[in-house]
């Protein structure tokens, strides 16, 4: 009971930080919404002519953008454990009356929470540029769940360079291949227009299953397997992600 207090007051620190600079936010927010409106008004007519013509486009790729942000924000997620490790904060409050996993559970639920203000953001941009849904609510609910899901599970893989890089580049850096990921799904084209080595591999990675799930939820489709095969992604990497994360973690206290 008590390390879920210290959790919850050391979450509300983090997110001051946050909310005094909601710069953070935005620069998270920004480039998605940018890519976003890149493909919709610039290559958005090409895209579609290997479409039904009766697709929004907008609600196609919706689904990657928010994927893609999502990769964005948990940079951050990294840099700010690695202040906290550099700045000798694990030490100081690791010498203090506090549940020792406390720390850690603060920079994952921060991580949470903000990046799932910045999906609300992209929601509402959305929103303004054509982006319609006819999902009832427990539709919603699993997209929220597949989102805090994929969330978690890229939040506790910037636990480990959080935690073990040795300098700031090293910890963000990771992110990069997760920001590129989408790109090479069914975010934003069909995966029967992509050469056969690309295809083969699009269909069988983790962004296209959530892509694809979350896209069918939208749309009050059916989801059939995808569902499914996301969640055990997103299962996968939280179990395997934890366990590395948690031993680099022990190894600083």
């Amino acid at each position: 009971m008590n390390n879920m207090k210290h959790t919850v007051v050391l979450t509300g620190r983090l997110m001051k930080h946050i909310l005094r600079s909601p710069d953070t936010l935005i620069t998270v927010a920004i480039t998605p919404i940018a890519i976003m409106l890149m493909f919709v008004y610039v290559f958005g007519g090409a895209v579609k002519t290997s479409m039904a013509a009766n697709i929004n486009y907008v609600n196609y790729q919706l689904p990657g953008i928010l994927l893609m942000a999502i990769a964005s924000g948990i940079a951050y997620t990294a840099y700010r454990l690695f202040m906290d490790v550099q700045n000798g904060m694990f030490l100081r409050f690791n010498s203090m009356p506090i549940g020792r996993s406390a720390m850690l559970w603060s920079h994952v639920l921060t991580s949470l929470v903000s990046n799932m203000i910045t999906v609300i953001i992209i929601l509402l941009v959305a929103l303004i540029i054509g982006f319609r849904s006819s999902a009832g609510i427990l539709n919603w609910l699993a997209v929220v769940g597949i989102l805090v899901l994929y969330t978690l599970a890229l939040t506790w893989v910037a636990v480990i360079p959080g935690i073990t890089a040795k300098s700031m580049e090293g910890a963000s850096a990771f992110s990069y291949p997760l920001l590129f990921l989408p790109f090479l799904s069914s975010a934003f084209v069909p995966t029967a227009t992509m050469p056969f080595v690309l295809r083969v591999f699009a269909e069988n990675q983790p962004v296209t299953s959530m892509v694809n799930s979350i896209r069918a939820l939208l749309s009050a489709k059916p989801v059939g397997n995808e569902i499914w095969v996301a969640l055990a992604w997103c299962a996968g990497i939280i179990v395997v992600a934890w366990f590395f994360a948690m031993r680099a973690y022990k190894s600083r206290i």
